[in-house]
Order: C-alpha cells, then structure tokens, then sequence
C-alpha cells in the first residue's frame, strides 16, 4: 500500500521507511488520538490523503510549512516525510496530541519537523514565516483563513482539506479573504485514494499585508468570523 504511495509521487527509500515506521506508530500507539487504527484505513484515511496535496507545486517547493491544528500528525508529518528539504512545523493546541506527535517524530527519526504547543493565534515563532500553512478538518474556511494570514509570507499559500463543495462556505471565505491580504482560489478536486469522492484541496494565496488587527485574540476567530462564517467545524 506504501509503496503504491511512493510510486504515485515519486518518494525515495527513506521516505518510504519513515512512512511505514509512522504507520506502525499509529497502529501500536495506545495513546494515538485518531480512531482510525487498522492499518489499509490508516494508509487510505490518514497517509494517503495528507499526500495528495503533493499534486500541488507550491507544496512541493515550500521551504517552511506549518500544519494548523495537527491532531494526530496529519498532513504534516507525511508532507514533512515527503519534503525532506522543507522545515515543517506542526502547531496543536493540546498537550496529549502534541506528546503524541513528538513520538511520532521520533520514531521516524524526522529531523526536518517540530511540534509547537500553541493555539494558532498565539503561535508568534510562525507570524509572516510561512511558505505554505496546510489544514484538515479545522474549520469553516473563513476561520482557517483568519488563523493562517498572518503566518503567511506575502505570496505564501494556505491549502485548506475540504469535502463536498458548499457555496456559502467558499462566499464567506471570500469576503473573509479580502480583510485578510487573501485571494480565495478555485478549488482543486483531488482523489487521494480509489473510491474516494467530493475531495477537494482549496487555495488562498496572500496577496497582500494581513492587517495588524490580525490575530485576534483566541477563540475570536470562531465566535465573531469574518465574512459571515458559521462557527461550526467543517470536516471532510
């Protein structure tokens, strides 16, 4: 399964054993804070479907990439197993999971990512350092929006996981885009696995400076969104 994976994508051998080191960790893990544990799910749920933004260049060539709200890992330590070259940073605001994926770097020896302990506003080591911030399952897009501008480089990309396309979500994170130095993008459909449906991988580059009003305080950004979001989290 791995290494149907490493063919699609062009991964190298030590990519593929760090990527079969992490889904052992995953599968043995009693504290892994994902329900997904059966191996084939892991590959298909978690692997493959961090990995599919690799059809995107601006993922390929990013220097610096953070992963908002990791959770588990994912995308970041996948993305971070497939882009030697990049630092990527995985920014979770709970202490369990960020244990959890200090492990999981760890035991697959990844010396390119880092785990920080923050909430997403409050994440200064990041502020205006990002090539490129990826998120999965996190929130209406308005709300990721806001959390990734001002971590955002000018010209930097945010990629934000999404399922089936909903167009007063994409409006709201328009408007909410135009506050933020943002340009909502079209959406790429993407189809990380076989069977796999209504994927799409949605782009805001930045265009210009995030105000410095942004960020505002934590908890804001989902209480009062911009551009009239629902505070509600969109998963895929």
């Amino acid at each position: 399964m791995i290494a149907a994976l490493a063919d699609r994508y062009g991964l190298t051998e030590p990519a593929i054993g760090q990527l079969e080191s992490l889904l052992e960790y995953v599968a043995e893990q009693p504290s892994a804070p994902t329900a997904v544990r059966e191996r084939g799910a892991i590959v298909r749920d978690h692997l493959a479907d961090s990995l599919v933004a690799l059809e995107l260049p601006v993922i390929r060539t990013a220097a610096t990439l953070a992963d908002l709200g990791s959770g588990a890992g994912f995308p970041g330590l996948p993305l971070a197993i497939a882009l030697a070259h990049s630092t990527v940073s995985l920014v979770e605001s709970n202490g369990r999971k960020c244990r959890f994926i200090a492990g999981a770097i760890a035991a697959c020896e990844l010396l390119n990512a880092e785990v920080a302990n923050a909430r997403a506003e409050e994440w200064r080591d990041g502020l205006q350092r990002c090539d490129v911030v990826v998120a999965r399952a996190l929130a209406p897009l308005a709300v990721v929006a806001e959390y990734a501008a001002p971590l955002l480089r000018l010209g930097g990309t945010l990629v934000v996981w999404r399922g089936r396309r909903d167009p007063a979500d994409e409006a709201a994170a328009r408007r909410a885009a135009r506050e933020l130095g943002l340009e909502l993008c079209d959406p790429i459909p993407v189809t990380p696995y076989a069977g796999a449906a209504n994927r799409h991988l949605q782009p805001l580059v930045k265009i210009a400076a995030t105000p410095d009003r942004f960020p505002r305080r934590p908890g804001v950004a989902r209480k009062r969104p911009l551009g009239g979001a629902a505070a509600q989290p969109h998963s895929i």
